[in-house]
Protein backbone atom coordinates (compact mmCIF):
# COMPACT_ATOMS: atom_id res chain seq x y z
CA UNK A 1 0.00 0.00 0.00
CA UNK A 2 1.41 3.38 -0.41
CA UNK A 3 1.60 6.04 1.98
CA UNK A 4 -0.86 8.46 1.80
CA UNK A 5 0.19 11.62 4.12
CA UNK A 6 -2.51 13.81 2.44
CA UNK A 7 -5.49 12.29 3.09
CA UNK A 8 -7.17 13.22 -0.63
CA UNK A 9 -10.57 14.94 -0.34
CA UNK A 10 -12.98 15.92 -3.09
CA UNK A 11 -12.00 19.13 -2.46
CA UNK A 12 -8.43 18.86 -4.43
CA UNK A 13 -10.00 17.70 -7.52
CA UNK A 14 -8.60 19.94 -10.18
CA UNK A 15 -10.88 22.00 -12.40
CA UNK A 16 -12.92 19.68 -14.88
CA UNK A 17 -13.89 22.65 -17.21
CA UNK A 18 -14.28 20.87 -20.83
CA UNK A 19 -14.50 17.62 -19.55
CA UNK A 20 -17.41 14.91 -19.90
CA UNK A 21 -17.91 12.17 -18.12
CA UNK A 22 -20.39 9.36 -18.11
CA UNK A 23 -21.19 6.83 -14.93
CA UNK A 24 -22.55 4.16 -14.61
CA UNK A 25 -25.20 3.21 -11.98
CA UNK A 26 -25.13 7.22 -11.01
CA UNK A 27 -28.52 7.56 -10.26
CA UNK A 28 -27.99 6.62 -6.15
CA UNK A 29 -25.23 6.00 -3.88
CA UNK A 30 -21.00 6.57 -4.73
CA UNK A 31 -22.49 6.78 -8.32
CA UNK A 32 -24.91 9.80 -7.82
CA UNK A 33 -21.97 11.47 -5.09
CA UNK A 34 -19.37 11.23 -8.09
CA UNK A 35 -21.16 12.54 -10.36
CA UNK A 36 -22.04 15.43 -7.93
CA UNK A 37 -18.38 16.54 -7.63
CA UNK A 38 -17.54 16.06 -10.56
CA UNK A 39 -20.73 18.97 -11.32
CA UNK A 40 -18.90 20.85 -8.65
CA UNK A 41 -15.43 20.80 -10.45
CA UNK A 42 -17.36 21.73 -13.57
CA UNK A 43 -17.17 18.59 -15.53
CA UNK A 44 -20.51 17.68 -17.41
CA UNK A 45 -21.45 14.86 -16.59
CA UNK A 46 -23.94 11.63 -17.78
CA UNK A 47 -26.13 9.64 -15.58
CA UNK A 48 -26.51 6.55 -17.23
CA UNK A 49 -29.20 4.96 -15.24
CA UNK A 50 -31.23 1.75 -15.87
CA UNK A 51 -34.47 3.39 -14.54
CA UNK A 52 -35.29 6.89 -16.24
CA UNK A 53 -37.21 8.43 -13.58
CA UNK A 54 -34.88 7.73 -10.65
CA UNK A 55 -32.30 9.14 -13.64
CA UNK A 56 -34.18 11.97 -13.37
CA UNK A 57 -34.79 12.38 -9.73
CA UNK A 58 -30.31 12.16 -9.29
CA UNK A 59 -30.14 15.02 -11.97
CA UNK A 60 -32.84 17.27 -10.19
CA UNK A 61 -30.90 16.75 -6.78
CA UNK A 62 -27.54 17.88 -8.44
CA UNK A 63 -28.99 20.84 -9.72
CA UNK A 64 -30.37 21.75 -7.08
CA UNK A 65 -27.05 21.95 -5.28
CA UNK A 66 -25.00 22.81 -8.51
CA UNK A 67 -27.75 24.91 -10.59
CA UNK A 68 -24.85 25.75 -13.18
CA UNK A 69 -24.01 21.73 -13.53
CA UNK A 70 -24.18 20.26 -17.02
CA UNK A 71 -25.93 17.13 -16.52
CA UNK A 72 -27.81 14.65 -18.87
CA UNK A 73 -29.58 11.40 -18.03
CA UNK A 74 -28.86 8.22 -20.48
CA UNK A 75 -30.99 4.96 -20.41
CA UNK A 76 -28.58 2.64 -20.12
CA UNK A 77 -29.30 -1.12 -18.60
CA UNK A 78 -25.98 -2.94 -18.45
CA UNK A 79 -28.21 -6.22 -17.91
CA UNK A 80 -29.06 -5.61 -21.09
CA UNK A 81 -27.14 -6.13 -24.40
CA UNK A 82 -29.15 -4.27 -27.33
CA UNK A 83 -29.32 -1.43 -24.20
CA UNK A 84 -25.95 -1.05 -23.99
CA UNK A 85 -25.29 -0.81 -27.83
CA UNK A 86 -28.50 1.65 -27.94
CA UNK A 87 -27.27 3.66 -25.16
CA UNK A 88 -23.60 3.96 -26.77
CA UNK A 89 -25.24 4.44 -30.16
CA UNK A 90 -26.86 7.61 -29.03
CA UNK A 91 -23.65 9.33 -27.01
CA UNK A 92 -21.32 8.87 -30.22
CA UNK A 93 -24.07 10.69 -32.58
CA UNK A 94 -23.48 13.35 -30.57
CA UNK A 95 -19.84 13.30 -31.88
CA UNK A 96 -19.04 14.39 -28.28
CA UNK A 97 -14.99 13.28 -26.92
CA UNK A 98 -15.77 11.39 -23.40
CA UNK A 99 -13.27 11.56 -20.29
CA UNK A 100 -13.99 9.98 -17.81
CA UNK A 101 -16.05 6.90 -18.15
CA UNK A 102 -16.30 5.50 -14.98
CA UNK A 103 -17.59 1.43 -14.74
CA UNK A 104 -19.29 2.27 -10.94
CA UNK A 105 -22.72 0.01 -12.02
CA UNK A 106 -23.17 -3.09 -9.87
CA UNK A 107 -25.35 -5.71 -8.41
CA UNK A 108 -24.63 -7.54 -5.40
CA UNK A 109 -25.24 -11.26 -4.14
CA UNK A 110 -29.17 -11.64 -5.13
CA UNK A 111 -29.97 -14.94 -3.29
CA UNK A 112 -31.41 -16.82 -6.44
CA UNK A 113 -29.48 -16.86 -9.45
CA UNK A 114 -30.75 -14.77 -11.78
CA UNK A 115 -30.39 -14.05 -15.59
CA UNK A 116 -29.66 -10.53 -17.44
CA UNK A 117 -32.09 -10.34 -20.81
CA UNK A 118 -28.97 -12.45 -22.74
CA UNK A 119 -29.21 -15.55 -20.71
CA UNK A 120 -25.93 -14.53 -18.46
CA UNK A 121 -26.59 -14.75 -14.55
CA UNK A 122 -26.59 -11.47 -13.28
CA UNK A 123 -23.68 -10.67 -11.50
CA UNK A 124 -21.27 -11.59 -14.48
CA UNK A 125 -23.73 -9.97 -16.83
CA UNK A 126 -23.93 -6.78 -15.43
CA UNK A 127 -20.80 -5.77 -13.13
CA UNK A 128 -18.36 -7.27 -16.08
CA UNK A 129 -19.99 -8.37 -19.65
CA UNK A 130 -22.12 -4.84 -19.69
CA UNK A 131 -19.47 -2.38 -18.74
CA UNK A 132 -16.87 -4.54 -20.92
CA UNK A 133 -19.62 -3.92 -23.83
CA UNK A 134 -20.17 -0.03 -22.85
CA UNK A 135 -16.56 0.24 -22.95
CA UNK A 136 -15.62 -1.30 -25.77
CA UNK A 137 -18.45 0.39 -28.03
CA UNK A 138 -17.34 3.97 -26.50
CA UNK A 139 -13.83 3.59 -27.46
CA UNK A 140 -14.26 6.04 -30.44
CA UNK A 141 -15.37 8.53 -28.22
CA UNK A 142 -12.63 8.14 -25.48
CA UNK A 143 -10.24 8.10 -28.28
CA UNK A 144 -11.45 10.58 -30.44
CA UNK A 145 -9.49 12.82 -32.53
CA UNK A 146 -10.89 16.08 -32.24
CA UNK A 147 -9.86 15.99 -28.27
CA UNK A 148 -8.54 18.98 -26.97
CA UNK A 149 -5.14 19.30 -28.64
CA UNK A 150 -2.61 18.63 -25.59
CA UNK A 151 -5.17 17.19 -23.41
CA UNK A 152 -4.38 14.29 -21.21
CA UNK A 153 -5.30 10.91 -21.87
CA UNK A 154 -8.87 10.06 -21.55
CA UNK A 155 -9.62 7.76 -18.23
CA UNK A 156 -11.41 4.62 -17.75
CA UNK A 157 -12.12 4.10 -14.34
CA UNK A 158 -13.86 0.56 -13.02
CA UNK A 159 -15.01 0.22 -9.94
CA UNK A 160 -14.04 -3.27 -8.66
CA UNK A 161 -14.00 -4.60 -4.84
CA UNK A 162 -12.42 -5.82 -1.61
CA UNK A 163 -14.64 -8.60 -2.68
CA UNK A 164 -12.66 -9.82 -5.36
CA UNK A 165 -10.04 -11.87 -2.62
CA UNK A 166 -10.67 -15.25 -2.81
CA UNK A 167 -12.38 -15.19 -6.00
CA UNK A 168 -12.04 -17.55 -8.73
CA UNK A 169 -12.52 -17.47 -12.08
CA UNK A 170 -13.96 -21.19 -13.31
CA UNK A 171 -14.21 -20.90 -17.55
CA UNK A 172 -16.04 -24.25 -17.48
CA UNK A 173 -19.27 -22.59 -15.73
CA UNK A 174 -19.29 -18.86 -15.77
CA UNK A 175 -22.72 -18.26 -15.54
CA UNK A 176 -22.89 -20.85 -12.45
CA UNK A 177 -25.39 -23.27 -13.23
CA UNK A 178 -24.15 -25.89 -11.69
CA UNK A 179 -25.16 -24.44 -8.78
CA UNK A 180 -25.21 -21.12 -7.65
CA UNK A 181 -23.47 -18.99 -4.78
CA UNK A 182 -24.66 -15.49 -4.38
CA UNK A 183 -21.03 -14.61 -2.95
CA UNK A 184 -18.80 -16.41 -4.50
CA UNK A 185 -20.71 -15.16 -7.77
CA UNK A 186 -20.30 -11.62 -6.64
CA UNK A 187 -16.59 -11.94 -5.94
CA UNK A 188 -15.83 -13.58 -9.24
CA UNK A 189 -17.63 -10.72 -10.87
CA UNK A 190 -15.41 -7.95 -8.91
CA UNK A 191 -12.47 -10.33 -9.82
CA UNK A 192 -13.63 -9.66 -13.74
CA UNK A 193 -13.60 -6.13 -12.98
CA UNK A 194 -9.66 -6.53 -12.22
CA UNK A 195 -8.97 -8.72 -15.08
CA UNK A 196 -10.47 -6.34 -17.33
CA UNK A 197 -8.84 -3.34 -15.67
CA UNK A 198 -5.84 -4.27 -16.51
CA UNK A 199 -6.01 -6.12 -19.28
CA UNK A 200 -7.60 -2.98 -21.11
CA UNK A 201 -4.11 -0.81 -20.01
CA UNK A 202 -1.97 -3.34 -21.63
CA UNK A 203 -3.88 -3.19 -24.75
CA UNK A 204 -3.96 0.89 -24.54
CA UNK A 205 0.00 1.02 -23.97
CA UNK A 206 0.17 -1.58 -26.60
CA UNK A 207 -1.56 0.19 -29.27
CA UNK A 208 -0.09 3.53 -28.05
CA UNK A 209 -3.68 4.58 -27.48
CA UNK A 210 -4.16 8.28 -25.98
CA UNK A 211 -6.11 6.79 -22.63
CA UNK A 212 -5.77 4.32 -19.89
CA UNK A 213 -7.70 2.24 -17.33
CA UNK A 214 -7.51 1.90 -13.96
CA UNK A 215 -9.40 -0.47 -11.40
CA UNK A 216 -10.69 1.31 -7.78
CA UNK A 217 -12.56 -0.09 -4.72
CA UNK A 218 -15.11 1.97 -2.59
CA UNK A 219 -14.21 0.54 0.68
CA UNK A 220 -17.33 -0.90 2.49
CA UNK A 221 -19.50 1.94 1.88
CA UNK A 222 -23.16 2.22 2.98
CA UNK A 223 -24.80 2.30 -0.48
CA UNK A 224 -28.37 1.38 -1.33
CA UNK A 225 -26.53 -1.39 -3.34
CA UNK A 226 -26.58 -3.45 -0.04
CA UNK A 227 -30.22 -3.36 0.29
CA UNK A 228 -30.61 -4.33 -3.32
CA UNK A 229 -28.76 -7.22 -3.21
CA UNK A 230 -27.92 -9.85 0.65
CA UNK A 231 -30.26 -7.40 2.63
CA UNK A 232 -33.50 -9.60 0.81
CA UNK A 233 -34.63 -12.63 2.09
CA UNK A 234 -34.74 -14.50 5.37
CA UNK A 235 -31.21 -16.50 5.33
CA UNK A 236 -28.37 -15.60 8.07
CA UNK A 237 -26.20 -13.14 5.82
CA UNK A 238 -29.41 -11.07 5.42
CA UNK A 239 -30.47 -10.75 8.77
CA UNK A 240 -26.73 -10.07 9.77
CA UNK A 241 -25.66 -7.63 6.44
CA UNK A 242 -27.43 -4.46 7.72
CA UNK A 243 -25.25 -4.59 11.49
CA UNK A 244 -22.45 -5.46 9.94
CA UNK A 245 -22.74 -2.61 7.38
CA UNK A 246 -23.88 0.16 10.00
CA UNK A 247 -20.15 -1.36 12.26
CA UNK A 248 -17.74 -1.00 9.25
CA UNK A 249 -19.34 1.09 6.66
CA UNK A 250 -18.38 4.78 5.67
CA UNK A 251 -20.54 7.39 4.11
CA UNK A 252 -21.51 7.17 0.58
CA UNK A 253 -19.12 10.38 0.15
CA UNK A 254 -16.24 9.02 1.87
CA UNK A 255 -16.48 5.93 -0.43
CA UNK A 256 -16.98 7.97 -3.68
CA UNK A 257 -13.47 9.13 -2.95
CA UNK A 258 -11.45 6.31 -4.70
CA UNK A 259 -13.62 6.73 -7.74
CA UNK A 260 -12.79 10.43 -7.73
CA UNK A 261 -9.70 10.39 -7.16
CA UNK A 262 -8.60 8.09 -10.11
CA UNK A 263 -11.00 9.86 -12.28
CA UNK A 264 -9.26 13.20 -11.32
CA UNK A 265 -5.73 13.41 -10.01
CA UNK A 266 -2.87 14.08 -12.19
CA UNK A 267 -0.52 11.58 -10.31
CA UNK A 268 -2.90 8.71 -11.46
CA UNK A 269 -0.96 5.87 -13.29
CA UNK A 270 -3.04 3.50 -15.82
CA UNK A 271 -2.92 0.07 -14.96
CA UNK A 272 -3.12 0.69 -10.88
CA UNK A 273 -5.69 0.17 -8.23
CA UNK A 274 -6.92 2.73 -6.13
CA UNK A 275 -8.87 1.68 -2.75
CA UNK A 276 -9.33 3.08 0.84
CA UNK A 277 -5.76 3.70 3.43
CA UNK A 278 -8.15 2.18 6.77
CA UNK A 279 -8.08 -1.15 8.20
CA UNK A 280 -8.43 -3.79 5.52
CA UNK A 281 -8.99 -1.34 3.07
CA UNK A 282 -12.72 -1.25 4.40
CA UNK A 283 -12.66 2.56 5.22
CA UNK A 284 -10.40 6.02 4.82
CA UNK A 285 -9.13 7.75 2.03
CA UNK A 286 -7.74 6.97 -1.32
CA UNK A 287 -4.40 5.81 -1.79
CA UNK A 288 -2.98 3.23 -4.42
CA UNK A 289 -3.58 -0.79 -3.20
CA UNK A 290 -2.85 -4.05 -3.93
CA UNK A 291 -4.97 -6.55 -5.27
CA UNK A 292 -5.26 -10.17 -4.97
CA UNK A 293 -2.39 -12.10 -6.71
CA UNK A 294 -4.74 -14.19 -9.36
CA UNK A 295 -5.88 -10.26 -10.94
CA UNK A 296 -2.41 -9.90 -12.25
CA UNK A 297 -2.68 -13.20 -14.32
CA UNK A 298 -1.94 -12.32 -17.52
CA UNK A 299 -3.21 -15.34 -19.35
CA UNK A 300 -6.38 -15.65 -17.09
CA UNK A 301 -7.10 -11.98 -18.38
CA UNK A 302 -6.54 -12.69 -22.10
CA UNK A 303 -8.48 -15.74 -21.52
CA UNK A 304 -10.98 -13.50 -20.32
CA UNK A 305 -11.49 -11.08 -22.79
CA UNK A 306 -11.58 -13.52 -25.69
CA UNK A 307 -15.03 -14.92 -23.60
CA UNK A 308 -16.04 -11.73 -23.30
CA UNK A 309 -15.76 -10.99 -26.67
CA UNK A 310 -17.52 -13.81 -28.23
CA UNK A 311 -20.14 -13.83 -25.25
CA UNK A 312 -20.84 -9.88 -26.04
CA UNK A 313 -19.82 -9.76 -29.63
CA UNK A 314 -17.82 -6.69 -28.75
CA UNK A 315 -14.07 -6.36 -30.29
CA UNK A 316 -12.03 -3.02 -29.21
CA UNK A 317 -11.17 -0.75 -32.01
CA UNK A 318 -7.82 -0.21 -30.94
CA UNK A 319 -5.44 0.97 -33.16
CA UNK A 320 -2.19 -0.68 -34.42
CA UNK A 321 0.70 -0.46 -31.92
CA UNK A 322 3.46 1.73 -33.96
CA UNK A 323 6.98 0.94 -33.95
Amino acid sequence: MSPNPQRWTAAEIPAQAGKLALITGANSGIGCQTALELARARCGVILGCRDRIRGDAARAHILALVPAAHVEVLALDLASLESVRAAADRFLSTGRHLSPLINNAGVLAPPRRQLTRDGFELQFGTNHLGHFALTGLLLPALLSPDAIPGAAPSRIVTVSSIAHRGAAMDFADLQWERGYRPWPAYRRSKLANLLFGFELERRLEKARAAAFSVVVHPGVSSTNLFAAGPGQGHGLIARLTPAVIALFAQSGAQGALPTLYAATAPEIRGGHFYGCDGFREMRGYPVEVRAETQAYDEAMAAKLWEVSENLTGVKYPLPESQP
